[in-house]
């Protein structure tokens, strides 16, 4: 199977997904995961990536000392006992570095990885597939075919930021993912509380006021910015985020059409509704 470029991804598969996501989520029952010795594997010769840092190798090989091999390594046998690496160079090196013997591994033909990868794409065209499960088959043909996103993308028809995105669904913390597998939220809704990663609180904050105050997408991403501006207070949040105040409601009196603010990263807009040209005319009038 022919590999293909692979853009640099930072630290890769642990980077991509929450501390409590699953990893399991990428196998399948069919998966079965054998021990298989580090010195029966050799590099894929077609691994674009050639340069691996050895601070993070070192940082991956404290990890493995303390929690083993948490994503199998998957192979394929090639001839004298031997397997080439299809995905996991990364893990197998640093398996070496903390002294491991064995390391866990998916063992598939070159037949099977091609029904496999078809397989996935096929998958994540499907029009009743959830968001999350459309990332969890992307994030397996980007981890276990060592494919870009670019390349993804080209190979299901979507835009390179589309697939990106949906793969990033996976960054969800455990109580958001649950809320967007239930469909009680919506994949807008997971994006802006995405938007305030790093800041689990008002993550948790945000996916409850969704939930308990039926705030629409654009209502949440008004919180994001009023998050992101540095506006603290949650009073002063709320308020930023509904786009009806004391004043708009005076101002829509006085014009008789419907007028709102719109919050955005740099102030805002003021917005005042027209139906038809000649009501434009009237308010154009007024002013």
């Amino acid at each position: 199977m022919s590999q293909t470029q692979k853009r640099g991804l930072g630290r890769g598969f642990e980077a991509l997904l929450s501390s409590d996501f699953d990893k399991n989520a990428l196998l399948t029952p069919e998966d079965r995961i054998e021990k298989i010795a580090v010195t029966d594997l050799e590099a894929n010769p077609y691994q674009p990536r050639k340069h691996f840092d050895e601070g993070a190798l070192q940082e991956l090989a404290a990890s493995i000392k303390q929690y083993g091999v948490v994503q199998p390594l998957v192979v394929t046998p090639v001839k004298d006992g031997k397997y080439t690496l299809i995905a996991g160079e990364r893990r197998w090196r640093a398996a070496q570095l903390a002294g491991l013997k064995t390391v866990p591994a998916i063992t598939r033909s070159s037949e099977e990885l091609e029904q496999l990868e078809l397989a996935l794409i096929e998958n994540v065209q499907r029009v009743d597939l959830s968001p999350l499960e459309q990332a969890v088959s992307i994030e397996r043909l980007h981890q276990q075919f060592s494919l870009s996103y670019d390349v993804i993308a080209q190979r299901l028809g979507k835009a390179p930021s589309t697939v990106s995105n949906i793969a990033r669904l996976l960054q969800l913390p455990e109580a958001a993912r649950q809320a967007l597998a239930e469909r009680h939220i919506t994949e807008g809704h997971a994006r802006a509380i995405l938007a305030l990663k790093g800041d689990t609180e008002r993550q948790a904050y945000l996916l409850k006021t969704i939930q308990e105050q039926g705030w629409n997408v654009r209502q949440a991403e008004r919180f994001v910015t009023s998050v992101k501006q540095g506006v603290s207070e949650t009073k002063k949040v709320h308020e930023r985020v509904n786009t009806e105040t004391p004043a708009t409601k005076q101002l829509s009196h006085k014009l008789g059409t419907p007028v709102n603010i719109r919050r955005t990263a740099r102030g805002g807009k003021l917005e005042i509704s027209f139906t038809t040209d000649d009501e434009l005319e009237r308010i154009i009038n007024l002013f």
